[in-house]
């Protein structure tokens, strides 16, 4: 890759083609989303009538006081002014990484991961990717992380529960990257997207922001909320210089957030634990029904409970392979996985023969019906 090029987001592009057509979508990354009406229910009467009488003007570019307060209450350490607003996470992921990193720079990224983390970063300087390792439960070895440092190394990026194999590091790995980059100076660019959707919650990391000086979190309504149609993101960060230089940055791209997104969020954020246990619990009931689905075809699937988020990433033992096997259910059944090669890195080899499923919306039972009719009509076995 060329600085200053990107290549196609694959996710997105495959995403485009299917994803509202495909009956039974069982590869989302969301949590199941609440209709309108009934987020209003959960608001209290100011905010019920802040809504009903919003002006449809501009926001403030950081986002609104009232949003960033009630983010701030989402850490242990963070203030209101310690948090910028963005356009989904991705703008997000964008602006962080074109003000962090310069053509001068190193960055390691971890894979697989949802594309933008490399992609953009690979389009401004040099990248190393450390890989998740497949074969021992998607473990990092924090020494090939630690080997992949090089003078210039400005950043390290994560993504835990990480997408797309819903696995969380061992505190002990996470504490030990934390050392690392304080050790070097390196900022720690952590996508905590899926955090708060954990199989125990034992297994939840604490959010860098809280952790270290130079650690940024990103966080998003779409995820563990299931409201991706808010478009509402946010990256926490103690230096307010660099947040001052994304807000600035955030002038080119959507400049403000909309107004009522901003309201609606800050009604499901002070409702948070009500919202939080209701994706809880229907990531909890999928499990059950996954685990029975695979329990079946042993032969085809490599199915293990992820530590958390609602995604995993197993391998497709078919003879046919995961690209003809996805290709052939989503026109034949219409029903929608993602495939390995939407998870090509340029950092380094992604186990192929590999599939996403989404386990986050209430509608799983019925797509896994038709994927069993699929497989009793064309499984040999």
């Amino acid at each position: 890759m060329t600085e200053g090029s990107m290549r196609d987001f694959a996710l997105e592009a495959y995403m485009s083609k299917w994803e509202f057509v495909a009956r039974y979508n069982l590869t989302g990354s969301d949590a199941e989303s609440l209709r309108l009406p009934d987020l209003i229910a959960m608001a209290d009467d100011a905010e019920r009538d802040e809504f009903d009488n919003l002006s449809l003007s501009y926001t403030q570019t950081y986002g609104a006081p009232a949003l960033r307060a009630e983010i701030s209450r989402t850490y242990d350490t963070v203030a209101p002014d310690d948090v910028i607003c963005f356009a989904g996470a991705e703008e997000g992921i964008y602006i962080a990484m074109k003000v962090l990193l310069t053509p001068a720079d190193h960055a390691i990224v971890i894979t697989p991961n949802y594309q933008a983390a490399e992609t953009i970063p690979l389009s401004i300087c040099a990248v190393s990717g450390v890989a998740l390792d497949m074969e021992n439960g998607w473990s990092l070895d924090i020494d090939k992380v630690k080997a992949a440092i090089r003078p210039n190394t400005k950043l390290i990026s994560i993504n835990f529960p990480n997408n797309p194999t819903g696995k969380i590091l061992p505190r002990e790995i996470f504490d030990a990257l934390v050392a690392l980059c304080r050790q070097h100076g390196i900022w720690l660019f952590s996508d905590e997207v899926y955090r708060l959707i954990e199989r125990a919650p034992e297994l939840r990391l604490p959010q860098a922001v809280d952790t270290y000086e130079r650690g940024l979190s990103l966080n998003v309504m779409s995820k563990a909320y299931g409201l991706p149609g808010l478009r509402i993101g946010w990256i926490a960060c103690k230096d307010r210089d660099l947040l001052q230089r994304f807000e600035r940055y955030k002038h080119y791209l959507s400049i403000c957030n909309s107004a009522p997104s901003e309201v609606l969020a800050r009604i499901a954020l002070r409702n948070r634990e009500i919202i939080l246990a209701r994706t809880r619990g229907i990531v909890r009931s999928n499990i059950v029904l996954l685990n029975d689905f695979f329990a079946d075809f042993p032969h085809l699937f490599d199915w293990k409970e992820p530590d958390g988020g609602c995604v995993a990433f197993i391998r497709y033992k078919g003879p046919e392979g995961v690209e003809a096997f996805t290709q052939r259910l989503v026109e034949e059944a219409g029903v929608f996985f993602l495939p390995s090669s939407v998870y090509r890195s340029e950092l380094g080899p992604v186990p192929q023969n590999c599939l996403r499923i989404g386990f986050g919306h209430l509608d799983l039972q019925e797509g896994l019906a038709a994927l069993r009719g699929f497989l009793m009509r064309n499984d040999p076995q």
